[in-house]
């Protein structure tokens, strides 16, 4: 597989310090350029960037789209609309990165040595079949859904 460009994502947060102990702290992330209302994080290779807005702006960017499967409630109280997922109701909105089978395993630890908690527990998806792969989800102090996944083959990332 060739080496992709990283990329961009903006997204919105409500409170900025929360959210650089949870990319830093947990996820261990880089801070990059920031200002009094952003801050970019090297999000595994990727830019991201956290704008500071309020409450109720996180909380429409989470309700904004329509709602296909089931839904769940996080911790702060956001409706995260669902589809189902080998068995698991994945949120439909979310962004993530695919790990290193290794690097995977040793966020796992770290998480769980922290005690953060999953949204959905490590485990193997698609067993046996093309595309299987380990994968968890948890949620940032925005109500955000962030899954982070690997193959022990990256043949199988886009395998059908």
């Amino acid at each position: 597989m060739t080496q992709a460009p990283p990329f961009h994502l903006a997204f919105a947060v409500s409170d900025l310090e929360a959210t650089r102990r949870f990319y830093v702290d947990v996820l261990g992330c880089r801070v990059g350029r920031e200002a009094a209302r952003w801050i970019d994080f090297d999000f595994f290779g990727h830019q991201i960037s956290a704008h500071l807005v309020d409450k109720a702006r996180v909380d429409e960017a989470h309700v904004g789209e329509a709602h296909v499967g089931e839904a769940r409630v996080d911790e702060a109280g956001a409706v995260l609309p669902t589809n189902p997922v080998d068995g698991k109701d994945v949120p439909v909105r979310h962004f993530g990165a695919i790990l290193e089978w290794r690097a995977w395993h040793a966020l796992v630890e770290r998480l769980r040595e922290l005690g953060v908690q999953f949204l959905i527990e490590p485990h193997i998806r698609f067993v046996g079949e093309p595309g299987e792969q380990a994968t968890l989800f948890v949620v940032d102090p925005s109500g955000h859904a962030l899954e982070f996944k690997s193959f022990r083959d990256t043949r199988q990332i886009f395998a059908t």
